[in-house]
């Protein structure tokens, strides 16, 4: 059993040791690709490893807890143990991370006024519930108690976004009642504002970084609050930015390698670092996160390969040398080797086997919920996805005015089964004017809602807009129309499952098409999208995340663990009218 012990060095069995750690996201692949990302990050010349845990993934409903596949966060922390690192743990209840809603369960906000990131009692009972189920998993994985895990995280940046200390006190003393012995820690941005903000050093809790350059000025930002403070401990980067983040509609943003190198070099001979990202993976299913810039939401895209040392499917990169190269420089006594090579597959192209519209096979998908005023995602279901709102106009035989009230994200307005508009964010609420058909005495108004994502950073956490779809409601001429069918489209196993193909194809409406693929050999590959407008893909049930025309990234990653020998299914859902008549595999990322 070895010890960890923060003096004015880290003390691993007593003798000083600088923590060399990348980030690894085991929620962001497959349970498969463990293996070779922990080795690579070995062979990089690294001792660590760190991840976040993300609440909502792990309790998607409320009292609903998973921890299976991709989700067994103790089964990624004993197999980093096996290839010989050490771990650090990021429990906190918010990751950011560019994660939806930086990890808070979308279902918090059933409560209305409650206030996230506070003491306030609603929010600490759900914490504390939470954390009664994952605390305990994490503590036998400790190195008090034999396991790999050095460190654990108290809160995340919260210095960027509050400074309620009681908050943090709380959140402490729930960690520590439930069994965390290991040293605890905060991480902030590198200067004294959200320091000052957003650590617990008066109460002996660990204080690190997050930063990505000006290594040697940084560092002495974080020893000059720590001294004024009395501490004499080392420095350590929590988050050393080596790529970054991409949005859609905006071009991929890329890190020189060998500046890269140049600055981990001056890191490490101030202190100890952790490399953000190491092997950034994907944002499977609804969980990409969203930027807030002013009163914009920008969403950010389903690749979260970050321009890292490891592409999204894990493939070394230039940059991983040159880490590497100055890594051996500072630290030559560190074990370094050949990291692993990934090399995806063309799986070749099949054809639509069917269609259907929407708006045909709604009724078979789920069972309606009727109410008098639209509800929201959260109201109505799991808050993720899509919503449909079904909804009868009396028709006036005249031009009508139309006007959709406090609503996101994305909104698609169709009237009597034509599209009539795309809301975003800068238009929602606008005006339209809509006619209805001269022999029907109502119209059939469908509006289709898509959650982009909510806020992982930032001030709008607490903000009414992250509450998807209709908060406030339609209004017919100038009063608020009543009376409306809710149909939650979170795309779940079973709702794809009960997709009626033969109600009736329509490709100038939202539309499902099924493939049928059979294989005799397995690999990781992409589908290519590029002929495709907006939506998301299933392989097996697996929901491999949104694509969108916009770009930048016209392709979505499927590693072969999603695939199986013999049939396969592929499900799309396109939202756009375009429509699809094959399924293009692709032996690499299409990228703008």
């Amino acid at each position: 059993m070895q010890t960890f012990e923060i003096k004015e060095d880290f003390l691993l069995d007593g003798k000083p040791v600088k923590l060399i750690s990348g980030a690894i996201h085991y929620f962001r692949m497959t349970p498969g690709q463990w293996e070779d990302s922990l080795y690579n990050l070995k062979a990089l010349g690294a001792n660590t490893v760190e991840t976040y845990i993300p609440w909502n993934l792990h309790e998607p409903v409320e009292g609903t807890y998973d921890f299976e596949g991709l989700k067994d966060i103790e089964a990624f922390v004993k197999l980093a143990q096996e290839i010989g690192l050490l771990v650090i743990l990021r429990p906190s209840v918010y990751i950011c991370a560019e994660w939806e809603f930086g990890g808070l369960p979308a279902w918090l906000l059933r409560e209305k006024g409650m206030r996230l990131r506070s003491t306030d009692p609603r929010f600490m009972e759900k914490v504390r519930q939470y954390f009664s189920v994952l605390i305990p998993k994490l503590v036998p994985l400790q190195s008090t108690q034999g396991g790999p895990v050095i460190m654990m995280q108290i809160e995340n940046e919260y210095g960027s976004y509050g400074m309620e200390k009681d908050y943090l006190r709380q959140t402490k003393q729930l960690m520590e009642e439930f069994g965390v012995d290991v040293p605890l820690f905060t991480s902030d941005g590198a200067w004294d504002e959200v320091l000052d903000a957003g650590t617990l050093i008066e109460e002996n809790v660990f204080v690190t970084g997050n930063f990505g350059s000006r290594s040697k000025e940084n560092a002495q930002v974080m020893q000059n609050f720590m001294e004024r403070h009395g501490k004499k401990w080392p420095i350590m980067c929590m988050e050393y930015w080596d790529g970054w983040f991409n949005r859609w509609n905006e071009p991929i943003i890329k890190r020189d390698g060998q500046e890269l190198a140049a600055e981990v070099k001056d890191m490490l001979e101030v202190g100890s670092l952790n490399l953000y990202m190491f092997h950034g993976g994907t944002n499977f299913g609804f969980y990409n996160g969203c930027s807030a810039r002013g009163v914009l939401d920008l969403p950010q895209v389903t690749s979260y390969d970050y321009d890292a040392l490891l592409t999204e499917w894990g493939e070394p990169t230039e940059k991983y040398f040159h880490v590497q190269k100055a890594i051996k420089e500072v630290c030559p006594e560190v074990w370094q080797a050949e990291p692993r090579k990934k090399e995806p597959m063309n799986l070749g192209t099949y054809p639509v086997k069917e269609s259907v519209s929407l708006f045909a096979t709604k009724d078979q998908m789920i069972q309606a919920q009727q109410a008098m005023y639209p509800l929201s995602m959260e109201e109505a279901g799991e808050g993720y996805g899509y919503m449909l709102y079904s909804v009868e106009l009396k028709n006036y035989f005249h031009e009508n005015k139309l006007k959709i009230v406090e609503a996101s994200d994305r909104i698609q307005v169709y009237v009597d089964g034509e599209h009539q508009t795309t809301q975003y964010q800068e238009t929602v609420g606008e005006e339209l004017t809509i006619n209805g058909q001269p022999d029907k005495k109502e119209i059939s108004l469908d509006v289709l809602v898509e959650n982009l994502g909510r806020v992982n950073y930032g001030f709008k956490l607490n903000s009414p807009t992250q509450s998807k779809g209709i908060r406030g409601g339609i209004m017919q001429d100038i009063h608020f129309h009543q009376g409306y069918r809710h149909y939650p489209l979170t795309l779940s196993e079973s709702q794809l499952q009960a997709i009626e193909y033969t109600a009736g194809s329509n490709p100038q409406q939202p539309s499902f098409y099924r493939i049928e693929v059979e294989l005799d050999t397995l690999g990781d590959t992409f589908i290519d999208c590029s002929d495709y407008g907006k939506g998301v893909v299933f392989v097996n049930g697996v929901n491999l995340g949104r694509y969108w025309e916009v770009g930048p990234i016209r392709s979505l990653y499927c590693p072969k663990e999603f695939l199986k020998k013999g049939h396969n299914e592929v499900v799309i859902f396109e939202t756009e009218g375009r429509e699809i008549k094959e399924l293009h595999f692709s032996e690499k990322a299409i990228v703008d």
